[in-house]
C-alpha cells in the first residue's frame, strides 16, 4: 500500500551532517559487538507527551524509523510501528531490530518520524515531528534509555518525547505488567518487536549445520503478561529451507538412474514371442520419452538460482513440479521466568499435490484405484499381477542388485585372508560372506519368482510350452512339457505350474547354498589341520626325542598348505551359482514389471510422473522436518532413545476443503504422505563441509542419509552411530474450515476427509502400541506419569467418530498428541498462506496458554499480534515471498495475515454467500 503523507517529505533534512558528507573516507567506523548470527541492535520505543494539530483530537500515531549511513549520506526507510490509537502517550508494542549482517556503526544515524494517521483504511498520514541519535549514543547512554525532543520540520516546535530504549536478549525483564490495563484503547497486544534467528538451544556447534539447511530468517520476538502479571518472551521465526530444491533434484536423479536401469533390463530380456516383443519395444519408447522428461526438468531446476522455495504463484509451472510449494520452518521460543524455555516447530508447506497436471478426473487416490480395477479386469494379452506383487518384484530386483556384489567382495575378501594364512581373518571373513549369502538365498524364497518363471517361459517364442528354444531353459525343463499347449489365463491371475518344472529353479537356487556349505566345511578342515600342525610341531620339543611315525607320516604328507588354491575353486562356483540364479531371477521379475507398463501406457507412465512429483514434495518437507527435529533434540537421551528404538510419528494437519480441486489436492496429498513409509533415515559423520542430505534407493524404498558434525555424531547412540535405519510414521488429519468445506458439507460430500481421518487415527493408535511395548519400563512410566495419551487418544477418536462440522478439536488433539510424543509437525493447506497461517497463529496463541501461563486478557491481543503485518513496517509487494520476489529486505511472513476464518461460524458464511448472490442479481438485472 503507498503510504500518502500530508505536509513535506524532506523534514529533519538537517539532521544530516554536511561536513561527514563531503569526506566520508577520513571517518573510521566503530562496529557494534555482538555475537555471531545475534542481531547488532534492538531498541523499543515510546512517546509522551505528544501535542495534536487540532486541541480537540485524539492522535493515531506510528513512528518511521529511517537510517542515515555514515558513508553515503544517504536517508532508507528502515521500519515501522503499528498505529496506537487515542492516546498522547503511545506505548509502542512494535520494536526495531538491526540483523547481524546490516551495516551499521556506532555512527550511524537513525531518524525517528512520528505521524498521526487520520485515515488508517487508506493511511492517510499527516507530520507531527522527527527526532534522531547516533547508535553510539544510545548504546554509551545511562541506563540505555535515550529520551529525545520531536520536533517540527523547521526544527523549532517542540512536539513531545520520544524514549529509546536497548533491547538485550536473553535476560529477564524487571517488573510487573500492572501499567498496562485490557482496557486501554489501543493497546492491541503485548510488547513485540522484530529480530534476527535465535541461536539453537543445542549449542553453536551446530550453527553450520543448520545454516546449511535454512535461508533468509525472519524473526519477531513479543512480551506477553503471565497470569501471575509477570512478563514472558517468545521469539517466532520464519525461515526458508534450500531443501526446497536440493531433494527434488536428488530425487529425480535416482529416478533417472533407476529407469535407465530398467529399461536396460527390458532389453536384456531375451527373445520374446512376436506379441511380448512388440509390447517390450512400445514400453521401452515411451520410458525412454519419460527419462528425457525427466532429465529436462532436472536441468531446468539447476538453473534456478536466488529464492530458495517456490512461491504459491508457481504452483503451476511445469519446471517446479517437483518442489514443495512455500516451505518454512516456523520456530516458536517461549522464555518465561518460571517454566523451563521451550520450542515448538511447525513445518508449513502446501499441500502436496500435482497442480500443473489438474484435477479434472481427480487425484491420485482415485486415479489409482481406478487403474488397478481396470487393470484386474484386462483381456487376455496381459498378466494381471497385483500391486504387491509387483512392488515385491520390484524389492526382490534391488535386492539383487545390492546383494550380488556384496558377496563378490566378500568372497574376494574371503580368499584374500587365505592367501595370508590368517585363521583369524579368515573365520571373520567367511562370517560375513556366510551372512551375505544367506540373505542373498532368502531373498528368492518367493512364490513370485517361480510363477515369474512360468510366465517368461510362456512367453518365448515358438510353442508357449512346447520345447522353447531358449537357450535359458534346462533339458530337464523342456523334457517336462506335456505334448500341448496351454493357453494363458485371464489376466485376473497369474500363471500356475502345470507343465513347467518347477524342481529345475529350485536346484538352481539351492546351488548357491550348497555352494556356500562347501566353503564353510573346506575352511573349518583347512583350520583344523593348521591347528593340529602348529600343536605336533611345538610339542615333541619337550618329549626325549621319540617321534610317534604316524605323526610323521601326517606333518609329510600335508606340508604347509596354500589356502587360496584349496578355497579359489569354491569361490568360483560360488560365483557362477549366483549369475546362474541372478539371471533367471532378473528377467522373470523384469517381465512382472513389464505388465505394469504394457497395460494402458500412457495412463500408467502419467500416474507413476504424478505420483513422483507428489512424493517428491513430500519428501522435502519430511527431509526438512526431521533435520530440525534431529537438530532441536540432539541434547535428549530419551529423544534419541526412541529414534533408534520406536521411530519418530509425522503428523500433518490438512486444511483442505472436500469441495471442487481441493478433492484432488486431498487425494493426492492422502498418497504422498502414505508413500513416505517407505522412507528411512541413517544419520552418518560429516567429513566435509558439504552437510546436505543424501538420497539412496528407489521408488519403493528411500534412504536419507544425514550429516553430523563430528563433535556432535560422538554423542549420539551406538545404535545410531553403527548406521541403524531411523523410521518414521507419518499420519495425516485433514479437517476443512474454508466457506468451500461448508458448502461441501451442507451440499456435498466429507466422506473423503471421514474415511483419511479413520484410517490414520488406526496408524496412530499403532504406533502408540508400538511406543509402549519398545521404550524402557522406566521411561515409560514417567512418561505415563507427565502425559495422559490414552486419554487424548479417545478424545480423537471420539471426535472422529462424532462427524461434527468443521471440528477443528481434530486438529488440535492430533497436535497434542504429536507433540507429547516427540513427534514432527506440519501444517498444510492449498498453498500454506491464509489457512495455514490462522492455524498455526492460533495454535502458538493456544500453546501460550495451556502451556506457558498467557494472561487470559491478552490471549486475542497476541493473536492479533501474531497475525498483524503492521509490525513488519512498510514494505513493498515484492517484499512479500508469496509473490515470489525477494528484494535487499527481509521477507514479510506468510503467517501473519489477518483473515478471519477460523472466527466465522458457517452459518454466518452461508447467509454471506446468499446475500453475496442477491446482491450480485439486483446489479446486473
Amino acid at each position: 500500500m503507498e503510504i500518502k503523507e500530508e505536509g513535506t517529505s524532506e523534514e529533519g533534512q538537517h539532521f544530516l551532517p554536511a561536513a561527514q558528507a563531503n569526506d566520508p573516507e577520513d571517518i573510521q567506523f566503530t562496529s557494534i559487538q555482538k555475537s555471531p548470527n545475534e542481531p547488532q541492535l534492538e531498541f523499543i520505543l515510546a512517546c509522551k507527551d505528544l501535542v495534536a494539530p487540532v486541541s480537540d483530537r485524539k492522535l493515531n500515531t506510528v513512528v518511521q524509523v529511517s537510517v542515515i549511513h555514515p558513508v553515503e549520506q544517504t536517508l532508507t526507510r528502515y521500519s515501522s510501528t503499528e498505529i496506537v490509537e487515542g492516546t498522547k502517550d503511545p506505548l509502542f508494542l512494535t520494536g526495531v531490530t538491526f540483523p547481524s549482517d546490516y551495516p551499521i556503526y556506532e555512527e550511524t544515524r537513525i531518524k525517528l518520524t512520528v505521524y498521526d494517521v487520520k485515515d488508517k483504511p487508506h493511511d492517510t498520514r499527516s507530520f507531527l515531528g522527527c527526532a534522531s541519535f547516533k547508535v553510539g549514543e544510545l548504546l554509551k547512554s545511562k541506563e540505555q534509555l535515550l529520551s529525545l525532543s520531536l520536533r517540527t520540520s523547521d526544527g523549532g516546535k517542540v512536539v513531545g518525547t520520544i524514549e529509546v530504549s536497548l533491547v538485550k536478549m536473553g535476560e529477564i525483564e524487571d517488573g510487573d505488567t500492572d501499567h498496562i490495563t485490557t482496557d486501554v484503547q489501543g493497546q492491541k497486544c503485548a510488547l513485540v518487536y522484530d529480530s534476527t534467528a535465535p541461536e539453537s538451544l543445542s549449542g553453536k556447534e551446530n550453527l553450520p549445520f543448520m545454516n546449511a539447511v535454512l535461508r533468509n530468517p525472519v524473526c519477531k520476538l513479543y512480551r506477553f503478561p503471565t497470569s501471575d502479571n509477570k512478563w514472558m518472551r517468545i521469539r517466532e521465526q520464519m525461515s526458508e529451507s534450500i531443501l526446497s530444491f536440493h531433494i527434488p533434484k536428488e530425487l529425480i536423479s535416482l529416478h533417472i538412474k533407476e529407469d535407465l536401469c530398467r529399461n536396460q533390463e527390458l532389453k536384456e530380456l531375451g527373445d520374446l514371442s512376436p506379441h511380448w516383443d512388440n509390447l517390450r519395444n512400445n514400453v521401452l519408447s515411451h520410458c525412454d520419452q519419460m527419462v528425457t522428461m525427466y532429465q529436462d526438468i532436472l536441468t531446468e531446476l539447476s538453473k534456478e538460482t536466488g529464492s530458495s522455495f517456490k512461491s504459491s504463484s508457481s504452483k503451476g509451472e511445469k519446471t517446479l513440479e517437483f518442489v514443495p510449494i512455500n516451505l518454512h520452518l516456523q520456530r516458536m521460543q517461549v522464555h518465561s521466568p518460571h517454566l523451563k524455555d521451550a520450542l515448538y516447530d511447525v513445518i508449513t508447506v502446501g499441500a502436496p499435490a500435482a497442480h500443473f497436471q489438474g484435477f479434472k478426473n481427480g487425484g491420485l487416490r482415485k486415479l489409482l484405484h481406478r487403474f488397478e480395477t481396470e487393470r484386474r479386469n484386462t483381456g487376455y494379452q496381459f498378466i494381471y499381477y497385483s500391486p504387491e506383487n509387483t512392488a515385491k518384484a520390484k524389492e526382490v530386483l534391488s535386492s539383487i542388485n545390492q546383494l550380488q556384489p556384496l558377496v563378490a567382495t566378500h568372497a574376494d575378501l574371503l580368499l584374500t585372508s587365505a592367501s595370508q594364512h590368517s585363521p583369524d581373518s579368515l573365520r571373520s571373513s567367511l562370517k560375513l560372506l556366510s551372512e551375505k549369502t544367506e540373505l542373498f538365498v532368502h531373498a528368492f524364497k518367493d512364490q513370485l519368482v517361480r510363477s515369474a518363471l512360468l510366465a517368461l517361459y510362456t512367453a518365448r517364442p515358438g510353442g508357449i510350452l512346447r520345447k522353447p528354444p531358449s537357450p535359458k531353459v534346462s533339458t530337464e525343463e523342456k523334457s517336462s512339457q506335456h505334448d500341448s499347449p496351454q493357453q494363458l489365463r485371464r489376466q485376473d491371475s497369474i500363471p500356475h505350474h502345470s507343465d513347467y518344472d518347477e524342481e529345475e529353479w529350485d536346484r538352481v537356487w539351492a546351488n548357491v547354498g550348497k555352494s556356500l556349505n562347501c566353503i564353510i566345511a573346506k575352511v573349518d578342515k583347512l583350520i583344523e589341520r593348521d591347528s593340529r600342525n602348529d600343536k605336533s610341531t611345538g610339542g615333541d620339543s619337550s618329549k626325549d626325542g621319540d617321534a610317534d611315525p604316524n605323526l610323521e607320516d601326517s606333518l609329510t604328507s600335508h606340508p604347509r598348505e596354500d589356502w587360496y588354491e584349496q578355497l579359489h575353486p569354491l569361490i568360483l562356483t560360488l560365483k557362477e551359482c549366483m549369475a546362474e540364479v541372478v539371471n533367471r531371477a532378473k528377467q522373470s521379475l523384469t517381465f512382472v514389471l513389464l505388465q505394469e507398463l504394457a497395460y494402458s501406457l500412457p495412463q500408467c507412465l502419467m500416474l507413476t510422473l504424478r505420483r513422483d512429483i507428489v512424493f517428491s514434495q513430500a519428501l522435502a518437507g519430511l527431509v526438512c522436518g526431521f533435520i530440525i527435529k534431529l537438530h532441536t533434540s540432539l541434547h535428549d537421551p530419551g529423544f534419541l532413545q526412541q529414534l533408534h528404538t520406536v521411530g519418530l510419528i509425522v503428523q500433518y494437519e490438512g486444511l483442505l476443503s472436500t469441495y471442487s480441486d481441493e478433492i484432488g489436492m486431498l487425494e493426492d496429498m492422502a498418497v504422498g504422505i502414505s508413500d513416505l513409509r517407505k522412507v528411512a533415515f541413517k544419520i552418518t559423520e560429516a567429513t566435509s563441509n558439504d552437510v546436505l542430505p543424501v538420497l539412496t534407493g528407489r521408488r519403493e524404498h528411500y534412504v536419507v542419509e544425514v550429516k553430523l558434525p563430528a563433535t556432535v555424531f560422538e554423542s549420539l547412540p551406538l545404535q545410531i552411530k553403527e548406521g541403524q535405519l531411523l523410521h518414521v510414521y507419518p499420519v495425516l488429519f485433514n479437517v476443512g474450515i474454508n466457506e468451500q468445506q461448508t458448502l461441501a458439507e451442507r451440499f456435498g460430500d466429507v466422506s473423503l476427509q471421514e474415511s483419511i481421518n479413520q484410517e490414520n487415527f488406526e496408524l496412530v493408535q499403532e504406533y502408540y502400541s508400538i511406543f509402549m511395548e519398545k521404550m524402557p519400563p522406566d521411561y515409560i512410566s514417567h512418561f505415563q506419569e507427565q502425559n495422559d495419551l490414552k486419554g487424548l487418544l479417545d478424545n480423537l477418536h471420539q471426535n472422529i467418530q462424532a462427524k461434527k462440522r468443521k471440528n477443528v478439536e481434530i486438529m488440535w488433539l492430533a497436535a497434542t498428541i504429536c507433540r507429547k510424543l516427540n513427534g514432527i509437525r506440519f501444517t498444510c493447506c492449498k498453498s500454506a498462506k491464509d489457512r495455514t497461517s490462522m492455524s498455526v497463529t492460533l495454535e502458538q496463541c493456544s500453546i501460550l496458554r495451556d502451556e506457558h501461563q498467557l494472561h487470559k486478557d491478552f490471549f486475542i491481543r497476541a493473536l492479533d499480534c501474531m497475525r498483524s503485518r503492521q509490525t513488519q513496517g512498510a514494505l513493498n509487494e515484492s517484499d512479500d515471498p508469496e509473490t515470489g520476489c525477494l528484494s535487499d529486505n527481509k521477507p514479510t511472513s506468510r503467517h501473519f495475515y489477518p483473515v478471519a476464518l477460523l472466527l466465522v461460524s458457517s452459518h454466518l458464511l452461508v447467509v454471506w454467500l446468499i446475500l453475496s448472490l442477491a446482491l450480485l442479481l439486483a446489479k446486473y438485472q
